[in-house]
């Protein structure tokens, strides 16, 4: 579609209004609210440095506008451009429809280079600010706190660029409908934009709100489900693998060319189906994807974590800044990959994450920051740079040869003359090449990445975003607490558990209610959106799984139940990603079905209501779980890959978790299943807890027609050994007169099993299916027989 805005703006010719026409930079506030700006300046104490170029004599900055009352560090960034900034809300709007201007929304985040670079380029330019405070209302937006109102002007801006990104940069009418947007812009670009977008607002203003409203209608209609329900079944999960087939990338894994994102959602699919479908390309795809990421330069080699993507194709130069939510949904994927290969490497990725996030990124209450900045020093990336030199300066020259030549680090360098530490090879093969084994290897690079990280710490950091958002620290609680429990380290569950708590004092300002993110403990204002709900019970949920503590389980019902009333969609099924107050002045109330760099709130809704029900016993989630999904399933038959989270959830509701711990008489018995290894054999061990006034059947019921508890396996390569059954309790319960045979509380169950080598596949998955058959009954009443299966590892504690 060529837009009747473009052929304008291509027609006019570029008008700069000189700043001597106007009164500077920003106009004069009223005494009341710059009263209230210098006090909150002041408050900010003197080791406040505020960020900006125009300073006073004593350095207190020349400028101070409306964001340096705002939580959000990004905005507070902004608080001291020349530019007369408004946050995102109504004051901002009727201010607009008052004075009849155009408005400038520009949306982006504290760690954005490019944000960085537009700001230094054009808002800190008093020209620039000038022109724009006398001719246009300006907007700025953290999109970690809106994603919201990114999302309905990130899909305009698509929709009539073909691309985005940012700083999203968009111009509005006062009703708040795009007219025209784009990402970055150059300082000259910039302006002429401006003076014709002025122009175009005084002459031809008529056909802008005309351009405006169709542009509102697209997005409206493109956010807008057609109201079909479909169910889901395998053909999706197929039809979605073969779809990431033809995206992957056979040589440097990963779903794309350049840039590359790691792409979790995919992952997350492919883990599961490498479970259900072992014969399907799923897993080597997923490995090929999780090898080339922590062999490249996107995974920082000497401090721990992730890049947020890689520039190139080879996952070798990433974008520097380091968010979050990375952390945890790879954190996640490397311990499922641990845990379904049994590769050692996988596990040592998963644990300095998560050792980087407990030292770099949480805060003295528990919870979790929420980025790291691309820049230091005025430069991209600088540090986390090194040269020979540097490395030989810190290490003795045995230590530094093999830390030149394990992370190839050289003189000309793989980065504008430096080196971005990789890995030359994998792990073992650099191991065998010195002489070691692996084990030894690797704590001995960790050693000296150790000592290198320290040196490094003695630079100048990049930026820290130490917002507190709370759905990135669900992210984040749910692989601590996964790590906890497959590790068995005490300090992860610890963690998880501190940042909950923190998340429940702060980000709780009351039963049912949810903020999008506090800083230093004070709360945005800014309201939770679908995300926030959806995915903080997800992480209460494993939190749940891993203590055995009821408390969390009551927790995550809280969210879920608050969720499912604050954003349903009564019409089209599906929930909203925000409530409908929140956008008062967005032109669509959006709603995220396709997942992104993370899964979308409906995928997590999907997923989250799927562990919900099997834990609790409540049907109605398992339904509202089937109704959402349902809600996407004509755009799944599509284009099935983009809707991988949210699949995962589906496979749950058919098949239930591909887990070493299932929950079953509707959450009233839980069984674990776990395999050591002792004395060169391989030990089984399952254990059943029931909850208070309830038990299951014994191995040996008394009674013929009561169904047995069995444990059995049916897999290709194993053998099972007798099963050792604890001795029954025989009691006589009120539904019946004749004595039982039952076990309740918590009883174990033991076998040895067998491995069979020839009967191997080659590439066989180290989790084997362990089947667990039973019947559980109250004291009233006997639930129906159930036959689960435990993916239980067979290699994790013989390594």
């Amino acid at each position: 579609m060529r837009l009747l805005i473009m052929m304008m703006l291509s027609t006019l010719t570029m008008r700069i209004v000189d700043a001597s026409e106007g009164v500077g930079p920003l106009p004069r506030y009223p005494e009341a609210l710059q009263t209230r700006l210098q006090k909150v300046l002041k408050a900010k104490g003197q080791n406040y440095q505020p960020r900006t170029e125009h300073l006073n004599p004593d350095g207190s900055p020349l400028y101070t506008n409306r964001l340096i009352l705002e939580s959000s560090p990004y905005l507070v960034q902004h608080a001291h451009n020349p530019v007369d900034w408004y946050p995102w809300g109504g004051e901002a709007f009727e201010k607009a429809r008052q004075e009849n201007k155009l408005i400038f929304l520009s949306i982006g985040y504290a760690t954005c280079h490019w944000c960085h670079v537009m700001e230094r380029e054009s808002f800190e330019d008093p020209d620039v600010a000038d022109y724009l405070n006398r001719h246009y209302i300006a907007i700025k937006v953290d999109r970690e706190n809106r994603p919201d109102v990114d999302a309905v002007y990130m899909r305009a801006v698509n929709m009539l660029t073909g691309r985005g990104g940012w700083p999203l940069s968009s111009f509005l009418t006062p009703e708040g409908k795009t007219i025209f947007g784009g990402t970055y812009y150059p300082k000259p670009a910039f302006l002429k934009i401006l003076t014709q977008g002025t122009e175009l607002w005084r002459t031809r203003q008529k056909d802008l709100l005309e351009q405006a409203e169709h542009i509102a209608l697209a997005v409206q209609d493109s956010m807008k489900d057609d109201g079909e329900t479909t169910s889901i079944g395998e053909r999706a999960m197929e039809q979605a693998i073969a779809q990431m087939a033809k995206m992957h990338d056979e040589f440097d894994g990963g779903f794309s060319t350049a840039p590359k994102f790691p792409n979790e959602p995919l992952l997350h699919l492919l883990m599961v189906q490498a479970i259900r479908k072992p014969d399907s390309p799923a897993l080597e795809m997923a490995r090929r994807a999780l090898d080339g990421m922590a062999a490249g330069g996107i995974h920082d080699q000497f401090g721990g974590g992730f890049h947020r993507y890689s520039v190139d194709s080879h996952w070798t130069v990433p974008h520097f800044e380091k968010m979050l939510y990375n952390q945890g949904h790879l954190t996640q994927l490397y311990l499922e990959a641990y845990r379904l290969t049994g590769d050692p490497v996988y596990r040592h990725v998963a644990v300095r994450t998560l050792e980087y996030v407990l030292r770099d990124m949480t805060n003295p209450d528990g919870a979790f920051y929420a980025a790291t900045d691309a820049d230091s020093e005025g430069e991209e990336g600088l540090f986390f740079l090194w040269n020979p030199k540097q490395i030989r300066a810190v290490l003795p020259a045995d230590d530094a040869e093999l830390i030149l030549k394990t992370h190839d680090i050289t003189e000309g360098g793989n980065f504008e003359g430096h080196s971005i530490p990789v890995r030359s090879d994998s792990l073992p093969k650099l191991a065998k090449a010195h002489g070691m084994k692996l084990a030894p290897f690797l704590a001995r690079l960790d050693r000296l990445h150790t000592l290198l990280y320290q040196t490094r710490e003695r630079r100048e950091h990049p930026l820290l975003d130490n917002k507190i958002v709370t759905a990135w620290n669900g992210m984040m609680i749910t692989p601590f607490a996964q790590a906890a429990e497959l590790l068995d380290e005490p300090r992860y569950l610890e963690a998880a558990r501190k940042a909950a708590e923190s998340l429940w004092k702060h980000n709780r300002p009351e039963p049912g209610r949810l903020l999008r993110s506090t800083l230093a403990g004070r709360p945005s204002q800014i309201p939770g959106g679908l995300t926030d709900y959806a995915t903080l019970a997800e992480g209460l949920l494993h939190l749940y799984d891993a203590s055995d503590d009821a408390l969390w389980l009551t927790r995550a019902q809280e969210m879920a139940d608050a969720m499912l009333i604050r954003f349903a969609d009564p019409q089209s099924g599906g929930l909203f990603m925000n409530e409908l107050t929140a956008t008062a002045q967005a032109m669509a109330r959006p709603k995220d079905g396709e997942d992104g760099a993370t899964p979308s709130g409906n995928s997590t809704a999907v997923h989250m209501l799927a562990m919900l029900a099997a834990r609790t016993g409540e049907d109605h989630y398992r339904e509202q779980a089937r109704k959402i999904a349902a809600a996407f399933g004509k755009k799944i038959s599509t284009r099935p890959s983009a809707f991988s989270y949210m699949l995962t959830g589906v496979d749950q509701l058919l098949h239930g978790e591909t887990t070493s711990r299932r929950y079953l008489a509707r959450g009233k018995v839980t069984a674990k299943a776990r395999i050591h290894h002792e004395n060169n054999q391989h030990h089984l061990t399952v254990t059943l807890t029931t909850q208070p006034h309830w038990h299951i059947n014994a191995h040996q019921p008394l009674q013929p027609d009561l169904i047995a508890t069995k444990l059995s396996l049916e897999v290709k390569g194993w053998k099972l050994g007798p099963v050792h059954y604890p001795k029954a309790e025989t009691a006589t319960l009120g539904f019946d007169k004749e004595p039982l045979a039952l076990y309740q509380g918590r009883v174990h169950l033991r076998a040895t099993l067998e491995e069979i080598p020839k009967q191997q596949p080659e590439q066989a998955l180290r989790v084997i299916p362990i089947r667990l058959k039973l019947q559980a009954c109250s004291d009233k009443i006997c639930l129906a027989p159930e036959d689960i299966q435990l993916w239980t590892s067979v290699d994790l504690h013989s390594l």
